[in-house]
């Protein structure tokens, strides 16, 4: 089962990713993690990725592929995996046909100012990356991750007016891609309009697409 996690920037894909990947028992692949564990490993890729990051310059299209596709080629994909941050834009959905067929795609439908209110309150742990939220998913000590006891801290990208400004490029070059995948039967919206609904609710929301499409048999011949 191959399935990718499509929405906008805090709609809540690593969250329900997360959880999704023990139900399901396949990996959840984010591509923003790949990137990083590359250059935590001083890879000569990696490297090349650390100049371009340093700079402040996207990573190129090339360089993700390469590494997503290695990534896919793993033993523990044969089953199937939970994409998530991955394809951005047309140029990636295509690359991603040449490489793994699809068999779902969830689309998660968040209104803009659940969005922004969300990732405004939304603390990341210094050390393990954890995610938790002001509102929402609160630490058991404030400013403390539960997992590792680091520090949390608020992303610079997290700001009201940023985080205006990644929704618009988002609506600009991603959400193309929802008829893209529309058009190859593939995509099941999900849709939530309120921010204070348990992550496990709209998890249940996207096991109960993935147990009636396991039913009626997915639409392979659709895809690369």
């Amino acid at each position: 089962m191959r399935i990718i996690l499509l929405g906008p920037p805090g709609a809540g894909k690593g969250t329900y990713a997360s959880r999704l990947t023990v139900i399901l028992g396949i990996p959840h692949i984010s591509t923003g993690d790949i990137v990083r564990e590359e250059i935590k490993a001083q890879t000569k890729l990696g490297n090349e990725i650390k100049e371009y990051s340093d700079k402040g310059e996207l990573v190129p299209d090339d360089i993700i592929i390469k590494l997503l596709a290695r990534r896919l080629r793993k033993p523990c994909c044969e089953k199937g995996f939970i994409l998530d941050g991955f394809p951005r834009t047309a140029r990636q959905a295509e690359a991603l046909d040449g490489i793994s067929k699809v068999d779902l795609v969830i689309n998660l439908n968040v209104p803009d100012k659940i969005i922004i209110q969300r990732l405004s309150n939304r603390l990341t742990c210094k050390k393990c990356g954890a995610i938790y939220n002001k509102l929402t998913l609160k630490p058991k000590k404030d400013t403390v991750c539960d997992e590792c006891s680091s520090g949390l801290y608020q992303r610079e990208d997290d700001k009201p007016k940023v985080i205006q400004e990644r929704l618009d490029v988002y609506r600009k070059k991603t959400e193309p891609l929802v008829e893209w995948y529309k058009k190859k039967r593939l995509l099941k919206d999900v849709h939530c309009d309120d921010m204070m609904i348990p992550p496990e609710v709209v998890v249940e929301k996207i096991k109960v697409i993935i147990d009636a499409s396991r039913k009626q048999g997915f639409p392979r011949n659709l895809t690369k």
